[in-house]
């Protein structure tokens, strides 16, 4: 077993890594950048070393400082978390230079299922449905007309090496396209290094759904069911729940076993998930795998009562799944809502801030996810989620009502949050039903704005 834990990451998911790593004995290190000082992760460790200055590049991101960091203190692990070095491969190969354990997959899964054109092409080849594209990269305008032509438009422009809605385009007719592809490309090589671009047929009105599987090194693989991610803005997810209103029992052990699959078919060591796109016309089709934790990994927690991360350690430290697919029984009904330091009302807006009072809701079935306290410096250098609220009830209506009893009773001030655009998004007639599409917030924005 792991001895000693460095979490190569910050905030909610630092906490979250180290409170585990403790129940099971395992000592931590926290690395913080000059801003971080104060945060909870360095409180909370056992060891906590200072790896830079605010900007990511310079800490997070850092993999000198943090494997130097790894070194100095004795740990004999790395988890990365999720975003900064969780999906790159060049920092794993780094671990397994030094003998440092890397919790997660192999570099050579990050690089085949990180790149998505690479990925697509597994999934095709391990016989998982993908949305009609482009045979791998596109390189050129007049090769991306020539395949929207071919499918008809709208078509989606995505960075290969992407992830988050980065290096993400719509083009809704010819007129668009080549100023779409451009501005996908431009965007990859800025956040990723890379401007490759493949294209996608459309879906106009799809949910967004993905399986968390978890694979150890003994062959062993399940999937701990499925989240329903369709409550987005600019693709990035704000509303999560498990397990999805649109699937009945058949079509989950379909999909489920699908996300399996795709797994297995790359040799795939530890957490991943496979998302979906489900159409209206109840067809389901491959998008891409994350092959790190997720942020919304609590409410399958919530559902299953398996600890992911703990799991994460187990399998990163050589031992076997220890429950089999039979074993696995879906309890209940789950939601999570991400509270964003973002003014809703000024197009979410970041509010970063001093936090002068901070209420968190309890109670049975309620949980919440955070690092901050009352007094804490929420930065404006890094991504605006400063807490999750989770909601279990032993059926959907019950996660809904025990929702909105939780939302009303946290109060986190003066900064703005989005905690009321979640009270507004509970009360939407669509979403009551779980009639919901990655469409929701332009088509009820009216009254998200009330």
């Amino acid at each position: 077993m792991i001895k000693k834990l460095l979490i190569a990451n910050r905030g909610e998911i630092a906490v979250r890594i180290m409170r585990a790593a403790h129940e099971m004995g395992i000592a931590t290190v926290a690395v913080y950048s000059e801003i971080d000082a104060d945060s909870m992760q360095v409180q909370l460790a056992d060891e906590a070393i200072c790896i830079g200055p605010a900007p990511s590049v310079r800490s997070y991101l850092n993999q000198p400082n943090i494997i130097m960091a790894a070194l100095r203190t004795g740990a004999d692990a790395i988890h990365p978390g999720y975003g900064f070095l969780a999906e790159n491969a060049e920092f794993v190969r780094r671990c397994e230079h030094e003998g440092i354990i890397f919790v997660g997959p192999s570099a050579d899964a990050i690089d085949r299922m990180g790149n998505k054109a690479a990925a697509r092409a597994t999934a095709i080849e391990a016989g998982v449905p993908v949305v009609p594209g482009s045979d791998g990269i596109v390189e050129t305008v007049d090769a991306a007309r020539v395949f929207a032509d071919e499918v008809g438009y709208p078509v989606l422009i995505k960075a290969s090496a992407g992830g988050g809605g980065k290096g993400m385009r719509i083009a809704q007719s010819a007129d668009e396209l080549e100023k779409q592809f451009v501005a996908a490309r431009t965007e990859a090589a800025a956040a990723f290094g890379n401007d490759e671009v493949y294209l996608e047929k459309y879906l106009a009105r799809p949910r967004h759904i993905e399986f968390q599987v978890l694979a150890d090194a003994h062959g062993n693989a399940v999937y701990l069911f499925e989240r329903d991610c369709s409550v987005q803005r600019r693709h990035q997810k704000l509303i999560e729940e498990a397990p999805s209103p649109a699937l009945d029992e058949q079509l989950r052990k379909k999909m489920g076993a699908s996300a399996v699959a795709l797994v297995q078919a790359v040799d795939y060591v530890n957490a991943a998930t496979v998302e979906f796109l489900y159409d209206t016309d109840s067809k389901f089709y491959f998008m891409e795998m994350n092959t790190r934790v997720q942020v919304e990994h609590p409410i399958t927690e919530q559902i299953t009562g398996i600890d992911i991360i703990k799991e994460q350690l187990r399998i990163a430290s050589g031992e076997p799944l220890s429950f089999t697919q039979e074993d696995i029984e879906l309890r209940g009904h789950a939601l999570e809502f991400r509270i964003n330091a973002e003014d809703p009302h000024h197009d979410f807006r970041p509010n970063p801030g001093r936090i002068e009072q901070l209420v968190l809701p309890g109670g049975f079935g309620v949980r919440v996810d955070t690092h901050c306290y009352t007094g804490y410096l929420v930065p404006p250098t890094y991504d605006s989620m400063i807490a999750k609220l989770v909601v279990w009830g032993e059926d959907r209506d019950e996660a809904l009502a025990r929702g909105a009893r939780a939302l009303a009773e946290m109060t986190i001030a003066p900064i703005k949050t989005t905690i009321p655009f979640h009270l507004a998004a509970i009360q939407v007639a669509d979403f009551i039903s779980g009639d919901v599409c990655t469409d929701f917030i332009d088509t009820h924005q009216i009254e998200l704005d009330d």
